[in-house]
């Protein structure tokens, strides 16, 4: 039975209460304060809906992720990065990486990213716990991508691209990053082609829930302003 969450409480169900089908589906209801967002990543469930909808949370099993040090980078690929004209960054801009983001797309009319989940996002961003990677062409914006990190562990959202390779080439800037910082996992919520193309993966949600306990509260030496 699907629990409804309650504003003046940021408790969540047990994980292993998530629904069977559709497969995750934990709670509905709350809000996006950044409070229980926060209590949301830690639990191991994110929120993900469409606009006429409640929030809806979800915890799938399994979960798909990538372990940095099996990050996969195809040969045309790895051409393409020894080659770009691109300049990339983080941080630099947030709100413009989370609105490409949130851009219309080719195979659907609609988007998860609502304008209060662009909200809430910007919040935790402000608080310097969501980051993005920018790709630039001269000073036009032309990709990237925006995530959480958590400890040791970054929790990623959403990429967008307007020119061949750019969000490919930010994920991978972010990976090897994370990887240097000592990142142990970079959670990619579901399978998709283009993630398992890099080595993404599929673990159990008791899987998950181990790194959770011990790498969330692990010290990084990142500098997202590099």
């Amino acid at each position: 039975m699907l629990t409804w969450l309650k504003r003046d409480s940021l408790d969540f169900p047990p994980l292993e209460s998530a629904l069977r089908e559709p497969n995750g589906l934990l709670a509905a209801g709350g809000d996006l304060s950044p409070e229980r967002l926060l209590e949301a990543y830690r639990h191991g469930c994110f929120p993900w809906y469409q606009d006429g909808q409640p929030i809806l949370w979800w915890s799938p099993d399994p979960r798909t992720v990538l372990l940095p040090h099996e990050l996969h980078v195809s040969r045309s690929l790895s051409k393409a990065l020894r080659k770009h004209s691109f300049t990339l960054s983080f941080d630099r801009d947030f709100q413009g990486v989370i609105q490409g983001c949130a851009a219309p797309r080719d195979y659907t009319d609609g988007t998860w990213i609502t304008t209060p989940m662009q909200r809430a996002y910007l919040s935790l961003h402000e608080r310097g716990i969501a980051h993005s990677v920018e790709v630039w062409r001269d000073d036009e914006l032309v990709g990237g991508l925006y995530g959480l990190a958590m400890g040791r562990l970054f929790f990623g959202e959403s990429m967008f691209s307007r020119t061949d390779n750019a969000s490919k080439i930010a994920f991978v800037t972010l990976v090897t990053k994370l990887q240097a910082w000592g990142f142990s996992l970079i959670d990619c919520q579901m399978p998709t082609d283009h993630l398992q193309s890099f080595g993404a993966r599929p673990i159990t949600r008791r899987e998950f829930a181990g790194y959770l306990g011990k790498d969330l509260d692990e010290p990084t030496s990142a500098d997202w302003l590099i």
